[in-house]
C-alpha cells in the first residue's frame, strides 16, 4: 500500500502508530483500511507472535523474514495448531523489529523453523489455554469440560460454543501459563498438511509490498556512487554537474560513496551519471581473478588443520592406486531479481526504517548508530523481499539511507541499480582446492586429501576466532564416508573482495569438490558411484536413506535414452540431508542438457510439505545457474560482470523436470531454503563424467568440449 499524494507527513505518522488499535501498520491505509483499525480495539494479543480481532480474525506476526521460502506461512501453522485456530481466518505480517519480544531477529543458515519451533508451539499453546480459562470463567464451568477447536471453544456437556473472537476481550486480562500442554504430534491436523501459501494472493493482485514499493509522503529518492574499485575511497568530487539536473536537489558525502538525491528514480540516475569523482583505488587498481587464482594456489599447501584422521599422507604414499586433482570455483553475485533498496526517515526523535532486510535487529542496530539514538526509537518495517540468498543479511543498503536522511532532513529511499549491486560485492568467496586420493586393490578408499584456499567469510564478519573459518570447511571437514585417513586443512588468503554468506554458504563449493571428487576415487578403483556411497555410508543412517531414495525413484542402473547419462551426489547441510540423481545430455554446441533431476530430502519432522518441494526446486535452480554459468571476473580490481547479459541465470526452456522425495525420519528438525543446492552441481558434473569421460573440476561449466 502507498501513501496518496494529498496525505501529510503527520498523517501517515500517526496511521502507522496504529499499533494500540489492534492492528500493526507499516505503510499509510485508506480510509477503509483506518475504519477496519476501529473494530479491532480490545484485541487479545497474548504475545508478540498472535493477535485475535474480536471479529475471529487471527493474525500471526512473523519475527523472520519472507523472501520466497515460505515462513510466512510455516511459522503461522505450528502456532496456529497448538492454538487450535480456523485456517481459513487466518493472516500473517511481518513484526516489527523488537529485541524485548524476538530476542535477535535475524533470517538465514536455515533456522527459521528451527529455532521457532519450539517456543511457537508453546506460544500458540498458551494463547490456547487462556481462551479455555475465558471460556469456563465465562460459562461458569469447570475449565476441564471445556476443549478448543477449529477457532472456538466448546463446552461438551452443553454443546455451547464462543469464538476467538468473542472471548478476546475475556481472555485478555489473563495470565498467560508459563508451560501450556502440547499437542501429541499424532493428533495435528494442520502441521505435516500440505499447504497453500498466505502470502501467495498478496503476490498475485499486486498488493504485497516489496522495499521497492514502499512511498512515504515527502520522499526523495537517492542513488549512492560507490568505488568502482574494491577498497577505494572518493579522492574528491565536484556536484555542479549533478546539481544543474533539474530535480536533483542534494548531493552529499556518505561513508559508502556520494549519494545524489532527487525527485525520481531517473532524475538520481541521470544527475549520477554526470557527478564527477575522483577515485582513490587503494592499491588494487590492478588486482585481477588469475592473481588472486595465483595467490590462493601460493597458499593452499600451508592451511591450517581442520580435520586429521589416521595418516592420509602415507596411505597415499603406499596405495595401490592414487589419484590428484584441483578443483577451482569463482566469486559468485547473489543476483536477486530486486536490487537492493531501503526507505529511511530521520528525525530529531526518531528514525523510521522501510527495508527489505533478512536482519531487522541489525537495521535497528545500525539505524542507532548511525543516529544517535537508541534502539526504541529506531522502527524497523520488514518488507517483502525479491530475493535474499543471503545478501540482505548484510546492511550496507540500509546503511546508505539511513545516512543519506539524516544528511538532507527528509524521507529518502536509496535504489542501488542492477550493476551497483553485481559489482558492488558481498559475494559467495571463491575457493582452490587440491584432493589427493588413493583406493586399495578393491577399489575402497583408504585415503582422502584436501586442501583449501579461500577468503575467509568469519573474518570478514569479525567472528573468525582461531585459525579455521567454519564456513570455509563446512561439508569438507565433515565428509561422511567411513574413509580411515583424512586430511583436511584451510588456508586464508588476505583479499579486498569484500565475501559474505550465500545461498548454502560454505557446502555450495564444497559438496561440489567433494562429492566430484568421491565420483573419481569410484572411478579409480572400478566402482559404481551409488554402490560405493552405499557401502561407505553405512553408519550415516540419514545420509544412505536418502541415496538409495535418489536412486531408487531415479532408476539407477535402468537404460536412458542414448545420450544421456546419471549422476549422483549426497550432502548434509543445516542440519539435513539430501541426495539428488541427475539426468543430463550434452547439445550439439556443446552446452549441458539437464532433463531431469531427482531429489530426495529428509528434514526431520516436516510443517508445510510444499514449502519443502519449492526450496528444493528452488535450490535446484540456483544451484544450476550457479553452475552452468555463475562468475565473477576481478579485472582492474573491479568486476567485470554489471548486468544478466554477463551474469546470465536458467532460463525457463532450461528448467529440468524435477521430482523430490520427502524422506520422514522423524529425527530433529532440519532447515529447508539451503540444503537443496549443494547437491546439484556434483550430480550434473558427475553425469557429464559418465556421458563423455570428462571431469569438472572448473565452474562455471561453459561448454563441454
Amino acid at each position: 500500500m502507498t501513501a496518496s499524494p494529498g496525505v501529510s507527513r503527520r498523517d501517515f505518522i500517526k496511521v502507522s502508530g496504529g499499533a494500540g488499535a489492534g492492528l500493526v501498520l507499516s505503510f499509510y491505509l485508506p480510509a477503509k483500511a483506518r475504519a477496519f483499525m476501529t473494530e479491532t480495539v480490545g484485541a487479545f494479543e497474548p504475545n508478540g507472535w498472535i493477535r485475535i480481532g474480536t471479529d475471529d480474525l487471527i493474525t500471526f506476526f512473523v519475527s523472520e523474514s519472507e523472501m520466497g521460502q515460505g515462513i510466512m506461512t510455516s511459522l503461522p501453522m505450528i502456532l496456529a495448531e497448538e492454538l487450535e485456530a480456523d485456517w481459513t481466518k487466518v493472516s500473517a505480517e511481518h513484526a516489527l523489529a523488537d529485541r524485548s519480544k524476538y530476542g535477535n531477529q535475524g533470517t538465514g543458515g536455515s533456522t527459521s523453523i528451527r529455532t521457532n519451533y519450539d517456543k511457537l508451539r508453546k506460544a500458540g499453546a498458551a494463547a490456547r489455554e487462556m481462551l479455555i480459562s475465558a471460556a469456563s470463567e465465562t460459562w461458569g464451568v469447570d475449565r476441564g469440560t471445556c476443549r478448543a477447536e477449529n477457532g472456538a471453544v466448546v463446552h461438551q456437556a452443553s454443546g455451547r460454543s464462543l469464538s476467538y473472537g468473542k472471548l478476546a476481550d475475556k481472555a485478555s486480562t489473563l495470565t498467560p501459563p508459563d508451560d501450556p500442554p502440547l499437542k501429541d504430534p499424532k493428533d495435528f491436523r494442520i502441521i505435516g498438511k500440505p499447504t497453500k501459501r498466505l502470502d501467495t494472493p498478496l503476490k498475485v493482485n499486486g498488493s504485497a509490498v516489496y522495499g521497492i514499493d514502499v512511498k512515504v509522503p515527502g520522499m526523495l529518492i537517492a542513488q549512492v556512487v560507490r568505488p568502482p574499485v574494491f577498497g577505494g575511497k572518493a579522492r574528491s568530487f565536484d556536484a555542479s554537474k549533478a546539481l544543474g539536473v533539474s530535480g536533483v536537489r542534494h548531493v552529499v558525502e556518505i561513508p559508502t560513496g556520494i549519494a545524489v538525491v532527487a525527485d525520481s528514480y531517473w532524475t538520481a540516475k541521470k544527475g549520477r551519471d554526470v557527478l564527477d569523482v575522483i577515485w582513490d583505488d587503494g592499491g588494487h587498481g590492478d588486482l585481477t581473478s588469475d592473481q588472486i587464482t595465483e595467490e590462493c594456489r601460493r597458499l593452499v599447501d600451508n592451511g591450517a588443520e581442520a580435520r586429521n584422521d589416521g595418516d592420509a599422507k602415507r596411505a597415499v604414499a603406499t596405495a595401490a592406486k592414487k589419484i590428484d586433482a584441483v578443483y577451482m570455483v569463482p566469486y559468485l553475485a547473489h543476483a536477486t531479481m530486486e536490487p537492493m533498496n531501503c526507505t529511511a526517515d530521520v528525525r530529531a526523535d526518531s528514525c523510521e526504517i522501510w527495508a527489505p532486510t533478512q536482519s531487522p535487529s541489525g537495521s535497528q542496530r545500525v539505524g542507532a548508530e548511525i543516529t544517535g539514538l537508541s534502539a526504541e526509537k529506531i522502527t524497523v518495517h520488514t518488507t517483502f523481499m525479491g530475493g535474499g540468498f543471503g545478501r540482505r543479511s548484510e546492511t550496507d543498503f540500509v546503511q546508505d539511507a539511513v545516512h543519506t536522511s539524516k544528511a538532507v532532513g527528509k524521507p529518502v529511499k536509496v535504489i542501488w541499480t542492477r550493476e551497483d549491486d553485481m559489482r558492488g560485492g558481498w559475494y559467495r568467496p571463491t575457493a582452490y582446492n587440491t584432493f589427493s586420493g588413493a583406493v586399495d586393490d578393491t577399489g575402497l578408499p583408504v585415503a582422502w586429501v584436501h586442501k583449501i584456499a579461500s577468503p575467509s567469510i568469519f573474518e570478514a564478519k569479525g567472528f573468525l576466532r582461531g585459525p579455521i573459518d567454519g564456513a570455509a570447511v563446512e561439508g569438507a571437514q565433515n565428509i561422511p564416508y567411513s574413509i580411515d585417513n583424512v586430511h583436511v586443512t584451510w588456508a586464508k588468503p588476505d583479499l579486498p573482495i569484500t565475501v559474505h554468506w550465500w545461498r548454502s554458504v560454505g557446502s555450495s563449493q564444497n559438496a561440489f569438490v567433494t562429492e566430484s571428487f568421491f565420483d573419481e576415487l569410484a572411478a579409480l578403483g572400478g566402482r559404481d558411484p551409488f554402490e560405493l556411497r552405499r557401502l561407505l555410508l553405512a553408519d550415516k543412517p540419514r545420509h544412505r536413506r536418502v541415496l538409495e531414495t535418489a536412486a531408487r525413484e531415479a532408476g539407477w542402473g535402468t537404460p536412458l535414452p542414448e545420450g544421456q547419462a546419471r549422476g549422483i551426489a549426497v550432502h548434509e547441510s543445516f542440519g539435513s540431508f539430501v541426495a539428488q540423481v541427475a539426468e543430463v545430455s550434452i547439445r550439439d554446441d556443446g552446452s549441458v542438457r539437464v532433463h531431469r533431476v531427482v531429489c530426495a530430502v529428509d528434514c526431520g519432522h516436516v510443517i508445510n510439505p510444499d514449502t519443502i518441494v519449492a526450496q528444493m526446486e528452488s535450490g535446484i535452480v540456483y544451484g544450476l545457474s550457479a553452475a552452468l554459468y555463475g562468475k565473477i571476473t576481478i579485472e582492474s580490481g573491479r568486476a567485470a560482470e554489471g548486468n544478466f547479459d554477463k551474469y546470465p541465470v536458467l532460463r525457463i526452456d532450461e528448467m529440468p523436470r524435477v521430482e523430490t522425495h520427502i524422506v520422514t525420519s522423524g529425527d530433529a528438525l532440519g532447515g529447508i531454503g539451503e540444503p537443496g543446492l549443494p547437491p546439484i552441481a556434483p550430480a550434473m558434473c558427475n553425469a557429464i563424467f559418465a556421458l563423455t569421460g570428462k571431469r569438472i573440476r572448473t565452474l562455471p561449466i561453459g561448454k563441454v568440449v
